[in-house]
C-alpha cells in the first residue's frame, strides 16, 4: 500500500476517537499489551517522560522536547491528535515519522489488527514506540490521549510523570467530579517514579498526595514550589519570572508560545526540569532558556495562541473545554486592554461530546460570532451550534466550511481588531495557513 492507502486503511478499519468519540475508547490496556507483546515490547528500549492533564499537556510536551533536544538528546515526541497530517503525532527532534515505516509497520501487524480489533489510538501508540525504539532515541516525551490510568500510553515506566492540571472534560468517560477525573490522571504515577503536578484545586490535591504515597513516589506541586512574580506578553512571545519559594531566587524564562496561559505551563516545565535533574539528567538553565525561546522551530508546535497575521490580529487556539476557553478569554481581554477600540471576532466550532453549553456561558455577548464546523462525524453542525449559541444571546452567521467563516470574519474586522479561531482541535486543523498567514 501507499502511505495514503495505509492511513485510509487504519482510519476505516479501526475505531477512532477523534471521529466517533466515546465508542472508540477502550477502558483497559489489554489490546495495547497484546500489540506491544506482538512487536517485542519496544517501550522497554528507551527512556521516557509521561504527561497527562486536562489542558496544557501538548504545550508542556513540546517545551520539554525542545529542552531535551537542545541538551543534545535524540528526543522522541508523541502527541495527539494531529492538526493536518497524521505523522505530526510522532516526531524525533522535530522531524515527522518516516512514511515508509508506517506502511511497513501496518503490514507487519495486520494479522494482530484483524485478530484483536484494537482502536486507532492503540495502534498509533504501538507505532510510535516501535519507531522510537528502532531509531534509538535517548528519551521520548509521551503525552496521554485521554485520562491516564487506562490510557494506552500508560504502559511505560517513565523517568518522570507530569500532570499539568485538572478540569472539566470527558466527564462521560473520566468521572463526574474533579476528584474522580484527578484519580484517572493520577493513574500515570508509578511506583518509585517522581511526579510533578502543575496546578491543583483543594479537592484534587489530596488525590495526588494519596497516589504518590501509595507508590512511594516523590511529589512536587509546581504551584507551591514557584510563585509567578512577573509576566510580560507580546502576540508572539511570553516572558515570566518565577520566584523559588524555597530558595528565594528568581529566574526568568521566555517562550515563543505567546498565550498568557503558558505562564502556568512554563512553571510546570521548569519544576519538571528540576525533578529531572534530581533523577540524574544534567539539565542546565542557559540551555533550558535557549530551548524555550524556540519551541515552535524545534518541535513544530501549532495551534496554541498561534498568530497568523497582525492586521487584523488573526489567532488560532485549540481551546475546546471550559478551562481552556477561560484561559483564552483572559488572553483576549488582556489584548483588548492593550489596544483601545479592539473588537473581537470569534470563529468557533465544537464537537458534540464537549460541554458546549458551559463553554457558551463564558463567552461575552458583545463579541462578533461566526459559527462553523470541522469535517468529521463528531462535529456539531454549524447551524446547530448557531442555534445553541443563540440561547445564550450569542449571535452570528453559520458556515459549513472553516475557511469561509474566517474569510467573513476578516472581511468584517477592522485593522485593529482580533479574529480568534477556536473551539476544536479539528477546526484549527482545517485552517488554510497558506491562505491566511501574513505576519
Amino acid at each position: 500500500m501507499t502511505y495514503q492507502e495505509t492511513i485510509d486503511y487504519l482510519y476505516a478499519r479501526l475505531p477512532m476517537f477523534t471521529r466517533i468519540g466515546a465508542a472508540a475508547y477502550k477502558k483497559d490496556l489489554h489490546n495495547t499489551i497484546a500489540l506491544l507483546n506482538a512487536i517485542g515490547n519496544p517501550q522497554q528500549q528507551f527512556k521516557s517522560i509521561h504527561i497527562a492533564g486536562t489542558n496544557g499537556k501538548g504545550s508542556t510536551s513540546h517545551m520539554l522536547a525542545a529542552i531535551m533536544q537542545t541538551h543534545g538528546y535524540k528526543t522522541g515526541l508523541y502527541t495527539s491528535p494531529h492538526l493536518v497530517d497524521f505523522r505530526e503525532r510522532i516526531k524525533i527532534n522535530g522531524e515527522w515519522i518516516d512514511a515508509n515505516f508506517i506502511i511497513d509497520f501496518t503490514e507487519q501487524i495486520k494479522p494482530v489488527i484483524e485478530a484483536i480489533e484494537p482502536s486507532f489510538f492503540e495502534v498509533t501508540v504501538a507505532l510510535a514506540f516501535a519507531w522510537f525504539a528502532q531509531q534509538k532515541v535517548d528519551i521520548a516525551v509521551i503525552e496521554t490521549g485521554l485520562g491516564g490510568r487506562l490510557d494506552s500510553t500508560n504502559i511505560i515506566t517513565p523517568e518522570l510523570s507530569i500532570i499539568t492540571n485538572i478540569g472539566w472534560d470527558h466527564m462521560n468517560l473520566l468521572g463526574n467530579t474533579l476528584p474522580e477525573i484527578a484519580a484517572e490522571k493520577a493513574g500515570i504515577i508509578k511506583p518509585g517514579i517522581p511526579a510533578v503536578v502543575g496546578e491543583y484545586l483543594p479537592e484534587t490535591k489530596t488525590v495526588f498526595v494519596q497516589q504518590a504515597s501509595n507508590c512511594n513516589s516523590s511529589l512536587v506541586f509546581a504551584a507551591d514550589a514557584f510563585s509567578i512574580a512577573k509576566v510580560a506578553s507580546t502576540p508572539q512571545a511570553l516572558s515570566v519570572s518565577l520566584h523559588n519559594n524555597a530558595t528565594d531566587e528568581t529566574i526568568s524564562l521566555t517562550t515563543d508560545l505567546g498565550g498568557l496561559y503558558q505562564q502556568y505551563n512554563l512553571r510546570t516545565v521548569y519544576s519538571s526540569c528540576l525533578a529531572l535533574q534530581q533523577a540524574g539528567w544534567p539539565l542546565q538553565l542557559p540551555l533550558i532558556q535557549e530551548a524555550l525561546q524556540a519551541v515552535k522551530q524545534r518541535t513544530g508546535l501549532h495551534g496554541r495562541w498561534e498568530v497568523l497575521r497582525t492586521s487584523p490580529l488573526l489567532v488560532l487556539d485549540v481551546a475546546h473545554n471550559v478551562n481552556g476557553m477561560q484561559q483564552v478569554l483572559q488572553q483576549v481581554q488582556y489584548w483588548q486592554q492593550q489596544y483601545s477600540g479592539m473588537q473581537v471576532h470569534i470563529v468557533m466550532g465544537m464537537v458534540r461530546d464537549k460541554d458546549i453549553d458551559h463553554v457558551l456561558t463564558l463567552l461575552p455577548k458583545e463579541y462578533h460570532y461566526y459559527f462553523t464546523q470541522a469535517q468529521l462525524p463528531r462535529a456539531l453542525p454549524a447551524p446547530d451550534m448557531q442555534q445553541q449559541a443563540a440561547q445564550h444571546q450569542l449571535h452570528g452567521p453559520a458556515f459549513t466550511q472553516v475557511n469561509d467563516a474566517i474569510a467573513a470574519a476578516l472581511q468584517a474586522a477592522q485593522p485593529q481588531d482580533l479574529v480568534l479561531v477556536c473551539g476544536s482541535v479539528f477546526v484549527v486543523g482545517e485552517v488554510d495557513r497558506n491562505r491566511w498567514e501574513m505576519l
